[in-house]
């Protein structure tokens, strides 16, 4: 019986000697620097105010990273709803990729970019623009085409707000008929 006891205590100490876990060691192997601090498939966000929505947005994929600088990048197409105060979907935003600056509040949008004003059927194509959230407004200083019901307008750079109720360019070409 003595022996027994024995070698159920020497077994127990083995075991539990063979299985010390050091940090270090496991970090080397999972720890990938360059992976975000979170990852979202299929993001879906409503921003509200007093219990309206103001913006809602889609994300196939969003990661956030805290280091080097807090970013939230938005891959494989993402697509931003504004909203009036009435609670009416005004505009839409739409590109494959974004990333949400969180020290200044800008989102900067690229790949395929287009904003959509419903109610004048007017839209904004370029390959990338900038959405300070804090002030609302949109902006770039690259080619723009703005297509509506009255014709084409190109230009280099626009500035507008995020209900693209109406825009101003900063360099216009082309010509406009007016009626």
């Amino acid at each position: 019986m003595r022996v027994l006891r024995w070698l159920y205590l020497v077994s127990i100490v083995l075991l539990s000697s063979a299985c010390v876990n050091d940090l270090e060691s496991i970090e080397r192997v999972t720890f990938d620097p360059k992976s975000p601090d979170e990852s979202t498939k299929n993001l879906h966000l409503f921003y509200t105010d007093s219990g309206y929505a103001k913006i809602e947005l889609y994300a196939t994929i969003a990661e956030t990273f805290m280091q080097p600088k807090h970013v939230t990048k938005l891959q494989d197409g993402l697509k931003v709803l504004f909203y009036s105060d009435r609670g009416e979907i005004v505009s839409r935003l739409t590109a494959q990729y974004g990333e949400l600056d969180y020290e200044t509040g800008v989102v900067r949008i690229a790949d395929s970019v287009q904003l959509f004003n419903f109610k004048k059927k007017q839209q904004l194509e370029t390959e990338q623009l900038f959405w300070n959230r804090k002030d609302s407004s949109i902006y770039t200083n690259s080619s723009v085409v703005v297509r509506s019901p009255n014709g084409v307008l190109l230009g280099d750079g626009i500035k507008t707000k995020q209900d693209f109720s109406s825009y101003e360019f900063l360099k216009p070409r082309g010509e406009v008929v007016v009626n």
